[in-house]
């Protein structure tokens, strides 16, 4: 009997840590985003498997990541605000107008023609200023900053069915819907267009009705939507480079072990490199296609974008500044940020593999 009681106070005993042992494996991180769960049609949905099975393994299971794509869980801003609390979803990621109406630093990814490549996007993006800006997002909105991907291949193309866009002065007198960012209105605007904001369901139906004579959006949109059928001509201009951040609770996050945390981190950014990759293939893809659909495709050369630039970002700027409301000494650093990484990696590329280099 002393020995049947000694045993069943064991057990008793032991429970709490069973208990314990059983909710650390039963941590779960739950992520949402608007795009399909699908292997082949976005960038997104790919990375973020990647990185569940990274974080699950180097957690042997304590923590588990379900992916719920197709806006299952409701629209970004309503994600972003459970992600906030981080009871029901760990993990969100959200467009440039979403992610700039928690964190308004966000809206400097509007400015137009910000980028010339994506070597030069990939090295800002994923280096120490940005990460430096973007790491405020804890204190201003109790989420924590992972990392940035490119929403549709980032860099956009005009299509329209009036003529083909080659110059700054084709684009005079077309109506062009945008999305519902103030920012990209300025831009269209500047550019000598009239802008026509819309959500993106009514898009297909004002083109189709001439509400709207063109649009803008990635290549792999514009051929997984068969603009083609709307719309006849498309240029590649990459006036506007389109991402999405990705964003976990502050508060789920600090309740990890140190452990969980790197498994967390360092699988982000294994997935986000992923989701580069992979962007650039689809958006390169989505413009040879283009070609073939449309009635005629053009390459904005590099001399018209930077004439583009010099009409587009002082009116950017000034909207920004005066009516958004971001301090001209950060747009202005932020500015030359991106150009001294662009002129790092041409010149790192040069040196590495351009130069002869003897005596070795």
């Amino acid at each position: 009997m002393k020995l049947k009681t000694f045993s069943r106070i064991a057990v008793i005993a032991a429970l709490p840590l069973a208990m314990a042992a059983v909710q650390a494996q039963a941590k779960e991180m739950a992520i949402a985003t608007i795009l399909p769960e699908n292997m082949s049609n976005n960038s997104v949905y790919p990375a973020l498997m990647r990185f569940k099975d990274l974080v699950e393994t180097r957690t042997d299971g304590e923590i588990t990541v379900r992916v719920f794509g197709n806006s299952q869980l409701g629209s970004e801003v309503d994600t972003a605000k459970e992600v906030q609390g981080g009871r029901t979803l760990q993990s969100t990621i959200i467009t440039t107008g979403a992610m700039s109406s928690y964190f308004s630093d966000y809206q400097l990814m509007t400015a137009p023609f910000v980028f010339d490549n994506w070597r030069q996007a990939w090295a800002f993006l994923d280096g120490d200023w940005f990460a430096d800006l973007m790491s405020n997002t804890v204190e201003e909105t109790n989420m924590r900053y992972l990392g940035t991907f490119d929403d549709g291949g980032g860099f956009v193309a005009f299509t329209n069915n009036k003529r083909l866009v080659k110059t700054v002065e084709d684009l005079k007198g077309l109506n062009i819907r945008t999305e519902e960012n103030p920012g990209h209105v300025a831009i269209i605007k500047s550019l000598g267009a009239s802008a026509t904001p819309l959500p993106w369901g009514e898009v297909i139906t004002a083109l189709e009705t001439g509400l709207a004579d063109g649009q803008f959006n990635a290549p792999v949109l514009n051929t997984t939507y068969n603009f083609h059928e709307v719309t006849d001509y498309t240029t590649l201009t990459g006036h506007v480079y389109n991402s999405a951040a990705w964003l976990i609770s502050e508060d789920w996050y600090q309740g990890l072990t140190e452990e969980q945390k790197e498994a967390i981190v360092t699988s982000a950014r294994e997935a986000i490199a992923i989701g580069h990759g992979m962007s650039a293939a689809l958006a390169t893809a989505g413009w040879q296609e283009s070609c073939k659909t449309f009635k005629d495709c053009y390459i904005m050369p590099t001399q018209e974008r930077e004439r583009m630039a010099d009409i587009a970002r002082p009116a950017w700027k000034n909207w920004i500044v005066n009516d958004f409301g971001i301090d001209a000494k950060k747009v202005d650093a932020f500015l030359a940020e991106v150009k001294r990484v662009g002129e790092e990696v041409k010149s790192s590329d040069m040196d590495n593999y351009g130069s002869v280099k003897t005596g070795q």
